[in-house]
């Protein structure tokens, strides 16, 4: 079998860091001049690395079965860099396909026409619009993940900006502030913060890569007037999940400043449940406390929703692989709920899960459909749901895969289901993956009417995306998606 010579293999390698190091001040300027994201099968190209960019242009091969380098890509940047474009979200790994499957060409021209609706669509007077302001109440782990993302994606017409975090008073301000600085600077799972961030103790301020972020101390909402830190029209985010209901959140619509309220946690009573992906749809103008549901209800709705859509679901059970949470004890002591006491890092904790009810606040079909469960196991981030499915319809593993595979790249669900195939992934692959859930094809059993699937998710990041997503939509911050999702 004959191999390519050392150095040509060497020097391809060289040649694509090269085009990729070129590639990364293109689309920065397209993200910061015209507020275009430029995308990969979904996954972001923005603010990342030479390496994670040409890691990526790997991954199409796993989901499309066919190479992709930089070699073809950069020509597209290059060309949408010489385009008056308007904002969107443009994925250049899909038109990077169709560009290199019709044999390459003229790439200014092919943008132009795949870019039709947005050519000449940026107006450099018109500014980026006013930004809406966002308050994270609560700064444990999801308000953390949730300051990163925001600070990540502010500038380049997002319009979301993290404004305040309102947290309990703890003593002595200045060490407090340098602890709250600290545990956002680093995180022994998602790894170091990806960029700067300084203390102005005299303003009672944390400032992160120019984002200048109120710390506002506080032992209940009752006792925050945002107007007064220039705050006005915002959303609180409410992280700590002490308060479920319309009468505990309707506390922060009381405080001045404030427009609504969502809460990172399952919402009760009469308080909509939104996955966003599936029934964001059903948010109102006149909605002001929303819930974002919980992480597993998030993981598991759009891959339900999208199975029920093509072969219908007579009923199921959905079993959690759950990771430990902060709730739960480090060693043996009192926990009021079942179980929980244990040892978190010593045990599997079988527990209940609200997840498999939930998802009839999203799915209303699914009504009496559904039952569930939860085992804690002993790592602290990435979870896995077994959806075992009775089906209307037969399939096999091979089609009910296929399936999946073309939902995740080729679909409205495209930031919510993912794909992978591959007989060596382990939970912390998926640290940092920014969907809902990653569907599991090696792990995929179906026969006849009968399916097991195997979902990942970040629970703490995914989510949080998810939660960013909702956000974005009720602050009306929407982009075209290009080229157009072909369901």
């Amino acid at each position: 079998m004959s191999q390519p010579p050392l150095d040509t293999v060497f020097q391809e390698w060289h040649d694509n860091q090269a085009l990729a190091e070129q590639m990364i001040p293109l689309i920065g300027s397209l993200y910061r001049r015209h507020n275009v994201v430029t995308t990969l099968y979904g996954r972001s190209l923005f603010n990342r690395s030479v390496i994670r960019i040409l890691k990526d242009h790997r991954f199409v091969r796993k989901v499309e079965g066919t190479e992709l380098s930089v070699q073809d890509t950069f020509p597209l940047v290059q060309a949408m860099g010489q385009l008056n474009l308007g904002p969107a979200h443009v994925d250049v790994g899909k038109l990077g396909v169709a560009f290199k499957k019709q044999g390459r060409g003229d790439a200014l021209a092919f943008m132009r026409e795949e870019l039709a609706e947005i050519v000449d669509g940026h107006d450099p007077s018109a500014g980026n619009g006013k930004p809406k302001d966002v308050v994270l109440y609560g700064f444990g782990r999801i308000g953390r993940i949730l300051a990163r993302v925001l600070i990540e994606k502010a500038g380049g017409g997002n319009l979301l900006r993290l404004r305040a975090i309102v947290v309990r008073g703890r003593g002595d301000i200045a060490k407090d502030l340098e602890k709250r600085a600290s545990l956002l600077r680093r995180d022994s799972v998602h790894g170091p913060f990806n960029g700067t961030i300084s203390v102005d103790t005299e303003a009672r301020a944390l400032i992160a890569n120019g984002n200048l972020i109120q710390v506002i101390y506080a032992d209940s909402p009752a006792d925050v007037d945002y107007t007064a830190y220039d705050i006005d029209n915002a959303v609180v985010v409410d992280n700590t999940g002490i308060w479920r209901d319309e009468e505990g959140l309707g506390q922060h619509l009381a405080c001045k400043g404030v427009a609504k309220a969502l809460l990172t946690a399952p919402g009760k009573g009469d308080i909509k449940n939104i996955v966003f992906g599936i029934n964001h749809g059903d948010i109102a103008a006149e909605d002001r406390i929303l819930s974002a549901a919980s992480c597993t209800t998030n993981a598991i709705v759009p891959a339900l929703k999208a199975i029920n859509d093509e072969f219908g679901v007579v009923h199921g059970h959905v079993e959690t692989v759950h990771a430990y949470t902060n709730d739960q004890n480090l060693i043996d002591n009192y926990h009021k709920g079942d179980r929980r006491g244990r040892s978190a890092p010593l045990n599997m904790v079988l527990t209940e899960t609200g997840a498999a009810k939930a998802v009839v606040k999203a799915l209303p079909e699914f009504a009496g459909k559904l039952t569930g469960n939860a085992i804690r196991v002993p790592i602290p981030n990435v979870s896995m749901a077994i959806l075992n499915l009775t089906l209307e319809r037969e399939t096999d593993a091979n089609t009910l895969n296929d399936y999946l595979r073309r939902m995740s790249i080729d679909s409205t669900y495209q930031k919510q289901i993912d794909y992978v195939d591959s007989p060596e992934v382990v939970s912390s692959d998926f640290v940092g993956n920014r969907h809902a859930g990653i569907v599991d094809a090696k792990a995929t059993i179906a026969n006849g009417r009968n399916a097991v699937l195997y979902v990942w998710y970040d629970n703490e990041f995914g989510y949080s995306c998810q939660v960013i997503r909702i956000l974005q939509h009720i602050s009306n911050v929407h982009f075209r998606k290009l080229p157009r999702a072909s369901e």
